[in-house]
């Protein structure tokens, strides 16, 4: 069965992710067949408007489906995690600017991978069911597929709170960091969809848009501006250690879990991301990192804790507040020849 299905439904030509066991999570030969779909809806011009959503009601996209990741990394054999990146990133930057409108379903889990096709889109539809993440820190690598770039655009330091907790967002949550534009009950999604495609636009979301269960990041902002604003990991750590702010606490157990090394990259990824503010020097800024991740990082010692033996016992290469500038430094410095080409696609 085909992990990918597509059709053209009135003027709409839908791109549909066919995982439900594996919580649609992204394989490098989905990345390819969704970036083909996408080329062939934007040549069509009986298309006006294209929608990508999934099989089942569990999740949008979890992720990436990091075996053969881990797999090949543990091998020794980086090239294949770098084409995957390679192509995983054209495809979420073609997302970010194709010349149609693009709509975006995102009902229950949509984490990493997953919201890098789905959340930057212009038209990003959440529900009930909504939970969307950022957790790549636990495996150690930095918020990637142009996640950085959302996480510094949102309020405040909003950014690195979510970034480094790998806090889960609810609808009105997304909606508030910028992850996610419009709540539309689940119930209406049918109704929503069949009017997308008659109409060949987006403007049938308004109808039947409506208000989402009440969030909490809101409430948390102060907090995030107050903890999550120094320059450093080292800063943010100690203005936990030292705060009597009873969140404090809470989010310095969900740090000390996190590679340390991801998170302190992490925090200098969004911050350039915040200045930068564009798709493609986001994604290049990432993949300094994840080019280096298996190689030089923490990333198949975090798969390993996590997913492969579930030990939770990673062995990290730094304590919280001990990650060198260099270490750093050498993470995210430019590549050279080896920089990301979004311009041509892997053998």
């Amino acid at each position: 069965m085909s992990e990918i299905l597509t059709k053209r439904a009135g003027l709409a030509g839908w791109i549909t992710l066919n995982r439900p066991g594996a919580l649609n999570a992204m394989t490098h030969q989905m990345c390819s067949e969704i970036e083909a779909a996408l080329d062939a809806f934007e040549a069509d011009d009986a298309v006006t408007v294209i929608c990508l959503d999934s099989m089942g009601d569990k999740a949008f996209c979890a992720g990436g489906d990091i075996a053969d990741l881990y797999r090949t990394g543990a091998a020794g054999d980086f090239d294949y995690g770098r084409a995957f990146w390679t192509d995983e990133y054209r495809l979420n930057a073609k997302l970010a600017t194709s010349p149609k409108p693009i709509v975006s379903f995102l009902q229950g889990h949509t984490l990493g991978g997953g919201v890098g096709i789905g959340c930057h889109v212009p038209h990003r539809i959440v529900c009930e069911t909504s939970k969307i993440a950022m957790p790549e820190v636990q495996i150690g690598i930095v918020p990637d597929v142009g996640g950085s770039l959302l996480l510094g655009r949102a309020p405040g330091r909003m950014g690195e709170y979510l970034g480094l907790t790998a806090a889960r967002m609810g609808p009105a949550d997304a909606i508030y960091a910028g992850f996610a534009d419009v709540f539309v009950p689940y119930e209406n999604w049918s109704q929503l969809k069949e009017d997308i495609s008659r109409t060949g636009t987006p403007a049938a979301i308004d109808a039947l848009a409506s208000t989402p269960p009440t969030g909490k990041l809101a409430q948390m902002q102060s907090f995030a501006d107050a903890h999550f604003g120094g320059d450093s990991l080292t800063d943010i750590v100690n203005a936990l250690e030292q705060s009597e702010h009873e969140a404090a606490a809470v989010a310095l157990d969900q740090l000390k879990p996190n590679s340390p090394l991801a998170m302190a990259c992490a925090v200098e990824v969004i911050h350039r991301n915040r200045r930068a503010g564009d798709i493609v020097a986001a994604l290049q800024l990432e993949y300094r990192f994840t080019f280096r991740a298996a190689s030089d990082g923490e990333f198949v010692e975090g798969i390993r804790a996590m997913i492969i033996d579930k030990d939770k016992a990673p062995n990290w290469q730094h304590d919280l507040k001990s990650v060198p500038g260099v270490s750093v430094a050498n993470m995210l410095k430019p590549l050279g020849a080896n920089a990301l080409d979004l311009t041509e696609k892997t053998p």
